[in-house]
């Protein structure tokens, strides 16, 4: 598999204004109609903080800044986060949905793990803080799990005090055991009855929870599910192995069909980013395949063999028709390129390659 950089962040920055990132693009161009999300904010401050740590240069630091101060707008009096704010600074909804909840504790999580400033370290437990109590109710299963998955960050960095989001972490976990003892079948080893979007974030969250109580039910469980997952989203084209993920246009409900299109980038991003923390967790070289699999996805390893990411613009298409790709490169699809990227940078410099370097633009 060839060696890339990780691309620049042209396209990010171009997407961001003063207030945020913005959703929605035209081919390459922003939306400005589309407006702003929490949950996009998020991936972008997550991923800006984690390349901080390689470049803590000033460019850096203000993305930064610009996306946590977002967060820290989208906050709402009572708990929890907005999520859709419209080009005009009003805010769209009454109360964010409960994903955007989830994704703005795990980017929050990222900066106070992280060797930001301590203005940014402080804000980020303000803000975690003051939306616990909205955490403790979130139904989402996914949600549940973004959650785990940022007490999981803020516990393997050692960060004290934060045993009351542990508390939130375990009984989420132990929800999502629950709710795979109702769903599975024999040929069925899942959560929900029907596979939707972001499905490996579920098996990868009870793995951060085996970690730390690993007499419970969560590994077993977690290897189940991300082995089925494994299993129903790898197909073969011309004789290998591809990354094929449940598409959005009817999704994947046990006992019919799989909706092969429209294929969508955060679903390669989140299963490759569960297959490093598997493979971080087990030593498992098989996972390195998984994780190759779905990186691949964006390069052209794909049921069209088109490329998605562009690697001169670090932009990225916003998913797979059955006969095209969608030229539109949004803000959700781009951070998911990035992502990725960005993780096969940090494995290559893991494993003593030296030519690996985090590249973004000056």
């Amino acid at each position: 598999m060839q060696v890339l950089a990780v691309p620049t962040l042209d396209h990010l920055d171009r997407m961001t204004d003063s207030t945020g990132l913005i959703q929605h693009a035209i081919y390459g161009i922003p939306r400005r109609e589309s407006g702003y999300t929490t949950d996009d904010n998020a991936r972008a401050l997550r991923l800006c903080a984690r390349l901080s740590r390689h470049h803590a240069d000033q460019r850096m630091l203000t993305r930064v800044a610009i996306y946590l101060s977002f967060l820290e707008f989208a906050r709402r009096a009572n708990s929890g986060f907005h999520n859709y704010l419209g080009y005009d600074r009003r805010w769209l909804d009454s109360g964010g949905c409960g994903d955007c909840q989830g994704q703005a504790v795990r980017a929050l999580a990222e900066v106070l793990g992280s060797g930001l400033p301590d203005d940014h370290r402080d804000l980020a437990r303000e803000l975690i803080d003051s939306v616990r109590p909205a955490l403790a109710d979130l139904r989402s299963l996914r949600a549940q799990a973004y959650v785990i998955l940022a007490w999981g960050h803020l516990w393997a960095m050692g960060i004290k005090d934060i045993e009351p989001l542990e508390s939130i972490a375990w009984f989420a976990a132990q929800r999502l055991v629950e709710s795979f003892e109702r769903s599975r079948r024999p040929d069925w080893p899942w959560f929900e009855s029907r596979m939707t979007y972001a499905n490996a974030v579920l098996p990868h969250a009870l793995f951060a929870a085996a970690k730390r109580w690993p007499a419970e039910a969560f590994g077993s469980v977690a290897s189940q599910t991300f082995d089925f997952l494994d299993r129903m989203t790898t197909c073969e084209s011309a004789g290998e192995p591809v990354f094929s993920p449940i598409g959005s246009d009817g999704w994947y409900s046990h006992g019919e069909t799989k909706a092969i299109y429209d294929q969508q980038p955060v679903e390669a991003a989140t299963m490759a980013e569960a297959a490093i923390a598997v493979f971080h967790l087990s030593g498992d070289e098989r996972q390195l395949s998984i994780f190759n699999r779905a990186r691949d996805w964006f390069h052209g390893g794909n049921t069209l063999k088109q490329s998605l990411g562009d690697p001169r613009s670090g932009a990225c298409f916003d998913g797979l028709h059955p006969s095209r790709v969608n030229r539109n490169q949004g803000a959700e699809s781009t951070l998911a390129y990035l992502w990725v990227e960005f993780q096969a940078a940090e494995l290559r410099g893991e494993r003593g390659d030296d030519a690996v370097g985090v590249t973004v633009s000056a």
